[in-house]
């Protein structure tokens, strides 16, 4: 479980690691662990095989918030 006292300890920003696992669960993509050096879609991505294991760790936690608290993406 991810408290947001555990979800303050990451870097949330736009492209980073916590912000695609978040994003990944809204949209019902596969958990794949991915992040941007920079902004999403505006900068190189790096795939699961580039990143430390504690950007790893950041995805899986981002996909895991929103699996807790977030919310999905309505189709419709």
């Amino acid at each position: 479980m991810i408290t947001l006292e555990t979800r303050n300890n990451y870097d949330t920003r736009h492209g980073g690691a916590f912000d695609r696992g978040s994003a990944d669960s809204y949209y019902g993509r596969p958990r794949i662990p991915h992040m941007y050096a920079g902004s999403t879609g505006s900068s190189p991505r790096i795939e699961q095989g580039e990143m430390t294991p504690e950007e790893v760790q950041a995805y899986l936690a981002g996909y895991q918030w929103n699996e807790q608290f977030g919310d999905k993406k309505c189709w419709d």
